[in-house]
């Protein structure tokens, strides 16, 4: 089954009362008919049986939205999660123990960072930070007390990519787990999976949903990976999906290609025209022809991008950037991308300049060049 078909049919084969779309499971436990229906049904959702007991660890809606997603990456296990942080927390926490070492890339996700850098040395697990381009570096910086190393390919602020062949190559011959975000990207446009990733993770409020209207995590494996994770990390911290917005998520799955087409067809016409602004002194935009790394683009993206652009503008006046910001009426400024909205970030970079983070939505493109163009003349 091809991904496409994947995104409207897989998980939903038994159609409940004739109904094309699946209801909403909004329960908060199930009950059986006898003891062994219970024991069995307990095992399934950890993925070794079959029913349910308790929606805080399974839920048909959710293993509908998790057959889809895994059968996507390519994996053979998804679980999803009340939000990104909770499958990332779950994901490391899984990997780790007192001792223990990861190798992230320095553009992680900000909370993720704060996760490696803040809160886990509480616990005795450190982490080295390094610039995932230089595959050489990362590598170099693996320990034998290492268990986990943790990509962002393409990262969501500067859109630097990993070679994903080439490190989880090493890492699985020395025993390393790895985990990547591949929120940018979605499983149309890349299969870290296929390149030997052993977890991928999401923020399916992003992509996935699309309607800036659920928060959910998504976190694909193996069975062993994500079984073991469900007995303990899973389950005990207590961060699945509920029901509702799984039925959201699988809502807003239905338009997935489509979207991600758009996205990547208005992104690309974004970075032509912030091309030709005076105010601009660097792009950086994965469908930029001239890109350092178009061949790892190429090789692992399929050449695909997405409407997530940045650039740093020529004036670095605080005042002027926030009259910048100020100015938009179309763009609004948020955090997030995806959804049917256009988006403006303001985050400074770790050399201390501004950096402007645009996601490109679905509105008129006349109007939103329009909209860019008046909150210019703030920059000039």
């Amino acid at each position: 089954m091809k991904p496409d078909t994947i995104l409207q049919h897989l998980g939903e084969e038994e159609r409940i009362l004739g109904a094309v779309t699946p209801p909403i499971f909004q329960t908060s436990l199930f009950v059986h008919e006898n003891v062994a229906a219970f024991q069995q049904n307990s095992l399934h959702e950890r993925g070794r049986g079959k029913g349910y007991t308790y929606s805080r660890v399974g839920n048909p809606n959710l293993t509908t939205l998790e057959r889809k997603i895994a059968a996507l990456e390519g994996t053979e296990e998804c679980r999803v999660f009340a939000s990104g942080m909770a499958a990332i927390s779950a994901a490391v926490l899984s990997s780790v123990q007192t001792g223990s070492h990861i190798v992230a890339v320095d553009t992680i996700y900000g909370p993720s960072r704060m996760l490696l850098e803040s809160y886990l040395p509480k616990f005795g697990v450190t982490t080295t930070f390094v610039d995932g381009r230089d595959t050489q570096e990362l590598l170099d910086s693996i320990r034998p007390e290492t268990s986990l190393i943790y990509l962002e390919s393409p990262s969501s602020l500067l859109f630097r990519l990993q070679d994903f062949r080439s490190i989880t190559q090493v890492a699985r011959e020395k025993g390393i787990r790895t985990l990547t975000d591949n929120s940018y990207a979605s499983p149309l446009f890349q299969r870290p999976a296929e390149m030997g990733v052993d977890m991928i993770c999401h923020s399916g409020t992003k992509y996935f949903a699309g309607h800036s209207d659920v928060v959910c995590g998504v976190l694909a494996g193996s069975a062993e990976i994500l079984g073991k994770m469900m007995d303990f990390e899973g389950q005990l911290l207590g961060g699945l999906l509920p029901p509702f917005p799984a039925w959201l998520m699988l809502r807003g799955m239905r338009t997935l290609r489509l979207r991600m087409n758009e996205t990547e067809r208005r992104g690309n016409e974004m970075f032509e025209f912030l091309k030709s602004r005076p105010e601009v002194a660097e792009i950086f935009h994965i469908g930029d022809p001239n890109h350092p790394q178009r061949e790892l683009i190429e090789s692992q993206m399929g050449g695909h991008s997405s409407g997530l652009i940045s650039f740093i503008p020529k004036e670095q006046s605080d005042a002027k950037l926030f009259a910048f910001a100020d100015a938009l009426e179309i763009f609004q400024l948020g955090v997030s991308w995806g959804g049917h909205e256009s988006l403006c970030v303001l985050p400074k970079l770790s050399d201390g300049r501004w950096l402007i983070r645009l996601y490109v939505g679905l509105e008129d493109f006349e109007d939103l060049t329009a909209d860019l163009g008046q909150a210019f003349c703030h920059l000039s």
